[in-house]
């Protein structure tokens, strides 16, 4: 048999189909034969053919993966064996390789402590003085570890004492790559090896100094230990931060490596700064990692070469960590801005950038503008309140530069802050708008020139516009006629893409005001989604996502009757093209037309929402990776060295006799990927699915269940989007089953919520706690906050989810969870903490008044007594002025959510001297919007307190009548008659109403905050009933004021019926009084008024 079964492998490698199924067809009779396994060793040993010895060892390792329980224990013994004779005999590698392969599948079922020799033979060759041996040795020891770490525990502190012995065999390259990476394998399970780890550090920094001379690709694979240590065991690296920064700085600037190399050494860096910014700087390594990052950042490229993103393939305008040590480069600025303190990280970051941005040099410019742009994001505060004129001023000057890489880098810039510096930088409009306008005039000759570069200018212009709202309306004639030119008459594909994109952020600004352009643009989109050639597809995608803006801005007068086409042209579509990015595009047209006209999904919501949870479901898209990132064909021989022996066994394995599974084993695998259109279209689905739920009903119901324990699985999937979209549909599914049972009250809807939130709220809580990503938490934090505004105190009804949720905003607030760094050993400067940091915190200090208001006070008191002072420690003069608005403006809330909860006035004033203090404090505050919040919270505690506080009257009130001598500001004006308005409202008889009122009264209209109108007019309803005479009185002040809240776009209807009642009294208790207030108006008003009182 063992001469035929030789020859049998033999035909399997010929270049002939008809040999090779023959050979297989025999192959698969052969493994019938009992002694199948001793004949494939007697080959592996025997055979003059390295080929066919390979071949031999890779069926047997299939063998004893799949059926190790069919092999007879005799016939185990044998192979245990023959696998450590063959492998001490074997001479070529590539057959060594497979053998370690072999023994690693072993392993799995055969541990150590029963495979003696196994040890043995490790133990002499990688102590063994012959180089060779070594490096074989090692090669063992990597795959079995690498296949089954955990039975080689015991041994750990042995090898790794070993390791650093072996680090050292600077002679031998090879052996350090295998020995780095069985440490790799290992760290995962350090545990009491702790110590022995720590010390190898300095070891394997020098091994990886000489991999890198020896071999640059090894080396960058050997350099992922690093990144593992940090992530699994930080504390094994701390003591030696120095050394790797130092290190990898030195990799990432030697210009003489290849690319791939220093991205990873730059990555090193970078992942060490997400989770340990503090010690970076404590270490005062802040300042070498910039000096050595600007020289990559600024770089010019080789002779006749270009910068990767000012290729014109480049599609993503961000830069993002990829091959490239520039996009590194600036992928480290914008992790430092998003974990460290931007006091810390501007102090040594802007003479550097100044230095840039002054140079003539365009690459040193266009690095100084992409410093800019990535700093955005992360310190979005500071920008604006620092120097947002200047740094703008500097960008918009840059948009004019002769040269065309610093202006796309402006453009660049320009979008970053338009996406992240807002309000603030949509001020900056008419200074901003002329010069988009002037680049969009001269559309066809720059994407002549470069559509790379009109890229980045409409990503600037998007970026801008969205967020302008009623304020785009001058600009809006030139915008659109140059849009709807762009779609008719460009002659790049590209540029309509990119005109109908920019479209849809025009119309987020522009609403209805967009309505005279519907026609022309719904003629371009449709005759866009009925083309069928495959370079149309990417402007159909972006016609739906457009398509998805104007259902959700036009008006749903506008928009409802094209809502049934809009769902039939989707299922059209997804029915005709098998493609992710196109089905994720209508899920979101899907979800979009829901919000506005659900009943037209209704007949669709079976087709829909199979196709969703099909995606959800899906394994389409994920590749599972060997080492060598080959992927996993049938055979799954992940580790060949050579590519021709891969496709030599990728083609036994097409054929492969052994295989009666398909699945893969997944400890085969080093690794798993997804295609980012699969992983954007489970996250579209999440999101589209939560969505429509809650915007059709009890429609939905029947599809709820499905949809619910598909989603439910999406929230352990391994990309943070998907997460982060599973967990919030979660949440999206409470708020429809709370509509459901509103809408119809039955006790088994309201069970079925009680259920529903039982299952759910635990899963968001965990989330919080445990993921390591910080948007997905604050994601998840939103998520709770929504549910519990929704469900109040239906989320309550089981007593165990107060405490959950309020322990959980809790330590959040202390800092405790472990995306915030939990059990780190570092200290933590409470004043100073990077934007982001504060960011989760608001998060969840949100959550603290959406709990007040929804269980009685009794009840959270004892939570709310630990919340409490976090917050207050927020207020301090040296926290930022971030921190400051938000902790005084969280304790506003708080107190207003107190006034209409069972108990909350007595709760009110048992903390009103711990609060009195810090809100008087904050009215004294440099910044307006703490003045302002603080102004709100005195308001509120008047107003929850009343009379338990009616000795602190006066001293509020003189604090009020101060404000209102000197204060600039029309928001604070705004809220201290708002606030003046709760203190009589609550105890009139404190307050001298022949002095407060005519104060109250002579600053209306009320300016900026128009929801304080609802306080302001009840308020001044209360008084008329009381005393009618005081608002007699003012009677013209207040009816002038009351024509500029009727019609008001930005007051609510609530507000505008109170007004429009006060106003309907005065009229008919004293007409000639309020027809003489009337007649000194000007017409418009006068109209308004008398039109809003005769239609009410």
């Amino acid at each position: 048999m063992i001469e035929e079964l030789e020859q049998l492998l033999l035909q399997l490698t010929q270049p002939d189909n008809a040999v090779i199924q023959q050979a297989t067809a025999q192959l698969k009779q052969a493994f019938k034969d009992p002694t199948i396994i001793p004949a494939l060793c007697a080959v592996m040993r025997g055979s003059q053919s390295p080929e066919i010895r390979q071949s031999a060892a890779v069926l047997l390792r299939l063998r004893v993966r799949k059926h190790w329980n069919k092999i007879s224990p005799d016939d185990r013994e044998s192979l245990k064996a023959v696998v450590l004779q063959a492998f001490t005999t074997e001479t070529e590698h590539k057959v060594q390789h497979s053998l370690s392969q072999l023994c690693a599948a072993m392993v799995k079922h055969e541990t150590p402590d029963r495979w003696p020799a196994l040890l043995q033979l490790l133990n002499q060759s990688t102590k063994s003085t012959n180089p060779h041996d070594r490096q074989v040795g090692l090669l063992l020891l990597n795959k079995v570890i690498e296949s089954n770490p955990e039975p080689f525990k015991p041994h750990y502190c042995q090898l790794l004492q070993l390791f650093n012995t072996l680090l050292q065999d600077y002679n031998n390259p090879t052996a350090l790559y295998y020995c780095i990476l069985t440490l790799n394998a290992m760290v995962i399970y350090t545990g009491t090896a702790e110590k022995e780890m720590r010390a190898i550090v300095p070891s394997l920094i020098d091994a990886l100094k000489h991999l890198i001379k020896a071999n640059q690709e090894q080396a960058t694979e050997a350099m992922e230990v690093l990144i593992e240590l940090m992530e699994i065991e930080v504390t094994i690296i701390v003591p030696h931060i120095t050394d790797i920064v130092h290190f990898c700085l030195a990799v990432g600037s030697d210009t003489t490596l290849n690319d791939a190399l220093r991205v990873k050494a730059l990555s090193c860096i970078t992942f060490l700064i997400k989770l340990k910014s503090k010690s970076v700087l404590r270490l005062k390594l802040l300042g070498p990692i910039l000096q050595n990052l600007f020289p990559i950042l600024t770089a010019a490229p080789s002779p006749g070469q270009h910068d990767p993103d000012d290729e014109e393939e480049e599609d993503d305008v961000e830069p993002s960590e990829s091959d490239n040590p520039k996009h590194s480069a600036a992928q480290m600025i914008d992790t430092m801005a998003l974990h460290m303190p931007p006091e810390k990280l501007f102090h040594h970051l802007l003479p550097l950038t100044k230095a840039c941005l002054t140079s003539q040099d365009p690459y040193q410019k266009k690095g100084g503008l992409v410093c800019l742009a990535v700093l955005a994001e992360g310190c979005a505060d500071y920008l604006c309140s620092k120097m947002l004129q200047s740094v703008l001023q500097t960008v918009c000057q840059s948009l004019s530069d002769s040269n065309r890489l610093v202006r796309s880098a402006a453009l660049f810039a320009l979008g970053q802050f338009s996406e992240h510096l807002q309000p603030e930088i949509s001020k900056y409009c008419a200074e901003v708008m002329p010069l988009l306008l002037e680049y969009l005039s001269s559309l066809n000759e720059e994407s002549r020139n470069s559509i790379c570069h009109v890229t980045k200018a409409f990503y600037a212009l998007e970026s801008f516009t969205e967020n302008l709202g009623s304020d785009i309306e001058p600009y809006l004639p030139t915008l659109m006629h140059t849009m709807l030119s762009a779609l008719n008459n460009a002659e790049h594909l590209k540029i309509k893409e990119l005109a109908v994109s920019a479209i849809g952020a025009i119309a987020n600004a522009a609403k209805e005001l967009l309505v005279p352009y519907f026609p022309p643009v719904i003629e371009s989109l449709k005759r866009f989604l009925v083309a069928t050639t495959d370079d149309m597809m990417p402007l159909q995608n972006q016609s739906l996502d457009t398509l998805s803006v104007l259902a959700r801005t036009i008006g749903k007068d506008v928009f409802s009757p094209l809502a049934p086409e809009c769902i039939q042209l989707g299922l059209n579509l997804t029915d005709a093209i098998d493609d992710p990015d196109l089905r994720r595009c209508t899920y979101g047209l899907y979800s979009a037309v829901s919000t506005v006209c659900p009943e037209s999904l209704t007949p669709h919501l079976t087709a829909i929402t199979t196709v969703m949870q099909l995606a959800l479901k899906s394994k389409e898209g994920i590749m599972a990776h060997l080492e060598e990132d080959k992927t996993f064909v049938l055979l799954d021989d992940e580790d060949e060295d050579d590519d021709d022996d891969a496709n030599k066994e990728g083609k036994e394995a097409e054929e492969d006799p052994l295989e009666d599974e398909s699945e893969t084993d997944v400890h085969d695998v080093a690794g798993f990927s997804v295609e980012n259109a699969y992983i954007n279209e489970k996250e579209d689905a999440c999101d589209a699915l939560g969505e429509i739920a809650l915007s059709t009903g009890v429609a939905f119901q029947p599809f709820l269940e499905s949809s619910f324990q598909q989603v439910l699985e999406m929230t352990e999937f391994p990309h943070e989007d998907v997460r982060r979209a599973a967990l919030g549909a979660l949440g999206q599914f409470c708020q429809a089953q709370h509509k459901v049972w509103t809408e119809n009250p039955s006790e088994i809807n309201h069970q079925a919520l009680l259920n529903m939130l039982n299952v759910v709220l635990p899963r968001l809580v965990s989330a919080v706690r445990t993921d390591r990503e910080r948007q997905v938490v604050m994601g998840v934090l939103e998520t709770i906050n929504g549910v519990v505004k929704s469900c109040k105190e239906e989320v309550f009804r089981n007593p165990s989810h107060l405490k959950e949720i309020s322990l959980l905003i809790r330590d959040v607030l202390r800092k405790k969870t472990i995306c915030q760094g939990s059990g780190n050993d570092e200290t933590d400067d409470e004043d100073q903490q990077a934007e982001y940091d504060a960011m989760l915190q608001e998060y969840a200090g949100e959550g603290i008044p959406l709990v007040t208001s929804s269980v009685p006070a009794d009840q959270f008191a004892p939570y709310l007594h630990d919340l409490l002072p976090l917050l207050m420690n927020k207020t301090k003069s040296t926290c930022t002025v971030a921190d400051r608005s938000f902790s005084i403006g969280t304790i506003g809330e708080i107190l207003h959510a107190l006034v209409n909860v069972s108990g909350g006035r007595g709760l009110a004033g048992r903390l009103s001297n711990g609060l009195l203090p810090v809100l008087v404090a904050g009215v004294k505050d440099q910044d307006a919007e703490v003045r302002n919040n603080s102004v709100f919270g005195l308001g509120c505690l008047a107003q929850a307190a009343g009379p338990l506080i009616a000795s602190d009257y006066p001293m509020m009130l003189s604090v009020f009548s101060k404000m209102l001598a000197k204060e600039y500001d029309l928001r604070v004006r705004d809220n201290l008659c708002a606030a003046l308005c709760r203190m009589i409202m609550s105890n009139k008889d404190a307050v001298p109403l022949d002095q407060v009122l005519p104060a109250v009264v002579s600053n209306l209209p009320l300016k900026e905050d128009q929801e304080e109108n609802q306080t302001v007019f009840t308020c001044l309803t209360m008084i008329y009933k009381h005393t009618p005479v005081l608002v007699v009185n003012l009677m013209k002040l207040i009816v002038a004021a009351s024509s500029h809240v009727v019609g008001h776009k930005e007051v609510n209807k609530e507000a505008q019926s109170t007004v429009v009642a006060l106003m309907k009294e005065l009229a008919q208790d004293h007409g000639a009084e309020f027809q003489a207030a009337a007649a000194s108006l000007p017409a418009e008003q006068q109209a308004k008024l008398a039109v809003a009182i005769s239609s009410s």
